[in-house]
């Protein structure tokens, strides 16, 4: 068996570390800077010729580069030898981007994945991608890693009802509301451009509830904020949110916090900060087992 070995790139290196402490996996250095003009420069300066390398890079803001900075590493890694090459992939940006709406569109997912296996990638660690479908567009294996076991611990003990924002999120919060024993409701919304959702109406009883909306990810804040305001109109007695991913925007958490959404759960799957009301969850753990199942 090769020996395993880990390099952090650039977007999230303290998880990086973190997962290389747990798994108890060698942290290997490299150097990512850039040239005068902004081109990315990577420099992998250890000897990785027969391993087993890891790379951590989540494609979070700004994500092509981030996406561009894991293709390099990969392809400096592949130039130097090593055996395999799995990008660990926290959170995949271009997830939501995997369908072609109108004419003229790129199925952007598609193509991220296409370029992360023209780089020498052998396979991917996810965590929580848009869709589970979103598998099929990677031409490697894909190891597709799912939050409960890091976030239900944090909700067990208290009475909440499980609301969806949206139909799409259904079967996450369905999943949730079945391990603890919540009852389930949905906001239907309809879509009216990129990032802009109205919300139509809440489907299930939540008068008098409090209740914890749970969604991939917020972006802008505004399906939260929608979902939240339409939640309190029917009665909610409070509004909490989950979501994986915190790829927020400027402004998405004053949002949230301003449609009454009172505490927020999410993990560090991209750089976040806990403070008044945000708890961060450290998905470390479920990464470095992943890595040590590989192993064994």
């Amino acid at each position: 068996m090769n020996p395993l070995a880990l390099i952090a790139g650039d977007a999230h290196p303290g998880l990086a570390r973190e997962i290389a402490r747990q798994a108890q996996i060698p942290l290997l250095p490299a150097s990512i800077s850039a040239f005068a003009d902004g081109e990315t420069r990577v420099r992998i300066e250890a000897e990785v010729r027969g391993t087993d390398l890891v790379i951590v890079q989540p494609t979070s803001s700004p994500t092509g580069e981030r996406l561009l900075t894991l293709a390099l590493i990969a392809d400096a890694a592949r130039a130097a030898g090593a055996a395999r090459i799995t990008a660990l992939v926290p959170y995949f940006g271009y997830a939501r981007q995997d369908t072609r709406k109108d004419p003229g569109e790129p199925r952007s997912a598609q193509l991220a994945a296409r370029i992360l296996a023209a780089a020498g990638i052998d396979r991917v660690i996810a965590l929580e991608l848009h869709s589970s479908a979103l598998e099929s567009a990677f031409p490697m294996p894909v190891t597709h890693l799912r939050a409960d076991e890091l976030l239900l611990p944090h909700l067990r003990g208290q009475r909440l009802a499980i609301v969806s924002p949206d139909a799409g999120g259904l079967k996450r919060a369905q999943r949730y509301a079945m391990a603890l024993g919540a009852p389930l409701a949905v906001v239907a919304k309809q879509r009216t451009g990129a990032d802009v959702a109205v919300p139509l109406q809440v489907l299930g009883e939540v008068r008098g509830e409090a209740c914890l909306l749970v969604d991939d990810m917020a972006s802008t804040g505004r399906t939260i904020a929608g979902a939240a305001q339409a939640l309190l109109a029917a009665g909610a007695a409070e509004v909490h949110a989950l979501f994986i991913h915190a790829v927020m925007a400027s402004g998405a958490l004053e949002r949230m916090r301003a449609a009454g959404v009172r505490r927020i759960l999410t993990t560090d799957s991209v750089r976040a900060d806990a403070g008044p009301g945000v708890e961060v969850v450290s998905s470390a753990p479920l990464f470095a087992r992943a890595l040590r199942d590989a192993i064994d």
